[in-house]
């Protein structure tokens, strides 16, 4: 190679320019270095690892709409005389909230759209949180040094669900006003304090004169801020600890396989982002979200009948729903558990208990290590089937706050429903566990044969002394290697009462605890195959491959006729006739 080959081109032009305010930059805060550090980060690549990203992108979609809507929204609950052109409101009373959300939908260009997009992008929003943390979760993601950040997405996703409340709670339309009448009989319920912190949010009684400009106020500076900062850390976090990345070839705790974040990475996330926003537009251009227009201004005394809340909210509605007329009275006072246990002690309980997960699995193996390869769900069935079980508690909850819609579609006892789904969240997260335990534990096994008898082909040989077998081919190296991937946990052994010494044990019942909980967590495992093992099988494979390879190639040089039977082998005679007949 020539020395010219060498230089570089000489920049002319835009390019002298930026390379003067490159070097102006790095001589004053040392930038060149910092950026080709971390411009050359690997990130791996999964589908999976997209989840996050949607989040990020529609909360990206949320803050542009939502700015653009703060400017025609007025949060006041004046009341007003609709005047505007949807005839069937008009010269109703309202708050003048709900007559700027109808001019934003009808007389403001673009309106609409902006509205629907924003209210279709939060949904997006949370559907990529929620499903994101599943596979977090189900892949072990949680483990150290991560359990900070499985703390603060836990948090995330908690103040998303407020925002989402709070956002649609704005327009001061009957379906929002009734879901902040629920809100209000939610805050009542709490004992000693719950008249008081009514009062306080809706500066007296329901529904108040400021609640709604009070409300506005959280919505767009408080939370989206507790968001901002909370998606900060995140990702801040995400970078500082290395991306986690599942088993394969070559890939360690050590080591990250993927691609550098320019210009490969960046380029992908850059169109990824474009194609979420044109999926929420194209979505929010076709299909109808919250019409307001048709529920018409909140009066305290109305319910919309028919209406839902949306999906993320769902399962809380749900549990009220199904929640019995359980009432503690006593002393003059009345504790209406049949609104505090489904609205405020089952869902506190929930995420207490995400919170803790991370470090009761930490504690239950004295696992200290850090944890940077994933694990696939079967191979910790106890994990996958809590998480399934979660999963199945969620959606009987979510069945339950449509139990009228489907009384009516299906002609069915609201009464019949809400006793079929009381029993079932009793009984269905269990079997859901079992089951899911079931099949990972059969998983396990199907892997352990496939490391010792190799992968079946579907094919089927005769031998020459009659015997069938059926043709087993060697792994590939990405498949072994996810399989070796496999951790092994040791669950915690019993602890002995007494010492050496014989003195009695001070922490017994903690560490029998800690023992129990450590052989239901990593107890029922299938232990994968010896070294020893594994180098039989793979001589015993090599030998089938040996002896079945001549056969296969037999076969696969015969030429088959359009019915199936064989015509002959290239290169050999058609029949058996003599080769002067066969000319003739």
């Amino acid at each position: 190679m020539s020395t010219s080959e060498l230089t570089p081109p000489e920049l002319t032009g835009i390019g002298k320019k930026g390379a003067a305010a490159a070097t102006f930059v790095d001589e004053r805060v040392g930038s060149n270095g910092w950026l080709r550090r971390n411009l050359n980060k690997v990130f791996p690549d999964h589908w999976s690892f997209m989840l996050g990203e949607v989040a990020l992108y529609s909360f990206i979609v949320v803050l542009l709409s939502g700015v653009y809507l703060t400017l025609f929204f007025k949060p006041s609950m004046v009341e007003v005389i609709y005047d505007g052109p949807y005839i069937p409101l008009k010269g109703v009373k309202m708050s003048e909230a709900y007559d700027s959300a109808l001019g934003i939908s009808f007389e403001i260009r673009g309106g609409l759209l902006m509205r629907q997009i924003h209210h279709w992008a939060a949904l997006f929003f949370m559907t990529a949180i929620a499903v994101h943390m599943f596979r977090v979760f189900f892949t072990g993601a949680f483990r150290k040094p991560r359990e900070l950040n499985w703390m603060i997405g836990v948090g995330l996703a908690m103040t998303a669900l407020m925002a989402g409340f709070s956002g649609y709670s704005l327009p001061d339309d009957l379906l929002s006003g009734t879901g902040l009448r629920i809100a209000e009989g939610i805050v009542l319920s709490i004992p000693v304090v719950g008249t008081w912190a009514s009062f306080l949010l809706f500066g007296g009684e329901f529904p108040g004169t400021d609640f709604i400009s009070r409300l506005y106020g959280v919505h767009i500076l408080l939370i989206p801020g507790i968001l901002l900062a909370l998606i900060t850390v995140h990702l801040m976090l995400v970078w500082v600890q290395k991306h986690t990345q599942f088993p394969g070839p070559a890939r360690t705790n050590n080591n990250v396989v993927g691609y550098p974040l320019m210009p490969i990475y960046m380029a992908k996330a850059g169109g990824f982002f474009f194609l979420v926003f044109g999926i929420i537009v194209i979505i929010s251009g076709l299909v109808q979200l919250n019409p307001i227009w048709l529920f018409g201004p909140y009066t305290p005394d109305q319910v919309s009948a028919g209406t839902q809340p949306d999906w993320y909210i769902g399962w809380l509605d749900g549990a009220l729903r199904v929640m019995p007329n359980w009432e503690i009275q006593a002393f003059g006072y009345t504790l209406s558990l049949n609104v505090l246990t489904p609205a405020l002690i089952i869902p506190g309980l929930i995420t207490v208990a995400l919170m803790a997960y991370p470090f009761l699995e930490r504690w239950a193996t004295g696992d200290k290590r850090e944890h940077h390869l994933l694990d696939r769900p079967r191979d910790n069935p106890t994990r996958t089937g809590l998480g399934v079980m979660a999963i199945t508690f969620y959606v009987l909850l979510w069945i339950g706050g449509g139990n009228d819609i489907i009384a009516v579609g299906f002609d069915l006892s609201i009464n019949s429903i809400i006793w079929f789904l009381r029993i079932s969240l009793i009984v269905l997260p269990p079997i859901a566990f079992l089951i899911t335990k079931r099949i990972c534990l059969s998983l396990q096994r199907r892997d352990r044969d496939k490391l010792l008898h190799g992968r079946e082909t579907g094919q089927i040989l005769r031998l020459p002394h009659g015997e069938f077998i059926e043709i087993h081919a060697p792994l590939n190296d990405n498949e072994r290697a996810k399989i070796m991937a496999k951790p092994e946990v040791k669950p915690v052994a019993a602890p002995p009462e007494t010492d050496s010494a014989g003195v009695r044990n001070p922490k017994l019942k903690s560490d029998r605890r800690r023992s129990k909980l450590s052989q239901f967590l990593f107890g029922d495992t299938v232990a994968k195959p010896s070294a020893a093992e594994i180098e039989h099988a793979d001589e015993h494979l090599a030998e089938q491959v040996a002896v079945t390879a001549p056969v296969i190639q037999e076969d696969n040089e015969l030429e088959i006729a359009h019915d199936g039977s064989v015509l002959h082998h290239p290169g050999r005679p058609i029949s058996n006739r003599p080769d002067s007949q066969q000319k003739s």
